[in-house]
């Protein structure tokens, strides 16, 4: 065979291997649907499929902040407790002060759900801020920061409100996270819109570029004149941007809020990012890829649910898959190194 006919034969080769890399978590979630659609004949409901939706529209909010910061190569473990907090000071902005945290009816008027939301992501970037100093500023790792941060944050909430909740909201404030536009949930809106703008932002422009220059090498990225620092601290303080907006939703779709919000949230959140294919180690992923991790994870949890697997399984599960994501990226990473 001549070199003409070998080139012309290995590009002619299909790769099986790349194409399955790229589309996994979208197979995955298909097949998964047909196979709860078969096992429950309820899960196919529209009912059902929209309150899959609404219920993934939270963790989706928080899974595009974290795409973010992961594309950089950080983690954020503190992403639950800061949406306890800022779904607390929401919540008081609300009812217009402490006073009448318990009353439920017409004649609480508090300050409006424009400021409630503002104080959400106000607390939620002011977060996010705090911890992005700490890591670029102080030099400490991400992990050890947002470990720091989930406990401070949790409570701070705990102070904030003694401990107990705050409930009762007018309905233009639960209308955000309970009204819908035609058949569509609000907050299922919400964290599409929030989607396509963050993968525009990712995708085309500059600062999309740098945040994927980081994550790929830092120090490349530093010679060639990006600021390294300021980079990694503005993930961090979109990340409390969208716990912020997530805990503005939360507190609407529950008309309650509670210093134990978000408990747990920081494994399905990493898990719906490094499922739809973004790199722990950073400098790959996309938002298309996070949404449908966050969907997935959604219908895995709802499909267990509907055949009363115990949840104690379902966190077993979740656990494993999210070995199973990032032994399947390091794979992937090495395969093509060598081709």
């Amino acid at each position: 065979m001549t070199d003409a006919q070998r080139v012309t034969a290995e590009s002619a080769r299909f790769d099986w291997f790349g194409m399955l890399a790229r589309f996994a978590p979208l197979i995955f979630l298909v097949a998964l649907m047909i196979i709860f659609a078969v096992l429950e004949p309820r899960f196919m409901s529209s009912i059902n499929l929209f309150n899959v939706m609404r219920q993934v529209s939270i963790t989706g909010l928080l899974a595009i902040g974290m795409t973010f910061v992961i594309l950089t190569a950080g983690i954020d473990l503190s992403i639950g407790s800061l949406l306890a907090f800022a779904g607390l000071v929401a919540a008081a902005v609300a009812k217009g002060g402490m006073q009448d945290r318990f009353t439920v009816g017409e004649g609480v008027i508090g300050w409006g759900w424009e400021l409630a939301a503002l104080a959400a992501i106000a607390v939620g970037i002011c977060g996010g801020l705090l911890q992005g100093l700490a890591i670029t500023k102080l030099k400490v790792p991400p992990f050890v920061v947002t470990l720091g941060g989930m406990s401070v944050f949790r409570g701070a909430a705990l102070l904030f409100a003694a401990g107990g909740p705050i409930s009762g909201f007018q309905p233009d404030f639960t209308w955000w996270g309970q009204g819908k536009i035609g058949p569509v949930p609000v907050p299922v809106i919400i964290f599409l819109v929030a989607a396509l703008l963050a993968h525009i932002a990712l995708r085309y422009m500059r600062y999309g570029r740098q945040v994927y220059a980081v994550g790929g090498n830092p120090e490349a990225a530093r010679l060639s004149g990006l600021n390294v620092n300021w980079v990694i601290c503005s993930v961090y303080v979109i990340m409390g941007f969208f716990a912020g907006l997530g805990a503005f939703v939360l507190s609407a779709r529950l008309n309650s809020a509670e210093a134990v919000a978000g408990t747990g949230y920081e494994l399905t959140v990493i898990a719906s990012v490094v499922i739809g294919g973004t790199s722990l180690f950073g400098g790959a992923g996309t938002i298309f890829g996070t949404v449908i991790g966050s969907i997935l994870i959604g219908v895995l949890l709802n499909g267990l649910v509907l055949m009363n697997v115990s949840s104690y399984i379902q966190q077993i599960i979740i656990g494993v898959i999210i070995v199973l994501a990032v032994a399947f990226d390091t794979f992937a990473k090495s395969r093509r190194r060598k081709a």
